[in-house]
């Protein structure tokens, strides 16, 4: 079996409705620039309140994805 390097970055998404949904936007957004996406680990998870009321989910999360040598 070939050696692997992983990279590691964190990303913050949002979503109006639930931290579920905030963390798969943030998946889904960074997939579209970054190849091979293997995990993603939720590190955190908050609200944004306003008038007594919660109304953005954030879920921080680091996410690993293989990197490839450019030689």
């Amino acid at each position: 079996m070939a050696e692997s390097v992983y990279k590691v970055i964190e990303l913050i998404g949002t979503s109006e409705e639930s931290w579920e949904k905030a963390a798969i936007s943030a998946v889904e957004v960074a997939s579209k620039s970054l190849d091979d996406i293997r995990i993603a680990e939720v590190v955190r998870m908050d609200l944004q309140i306003e008038d007594g009321k919660a109304v953005l989910f954030r879920t921080k999360l680091k996410v690993s994805f293989k990197y490839h040598d450019q030689d």
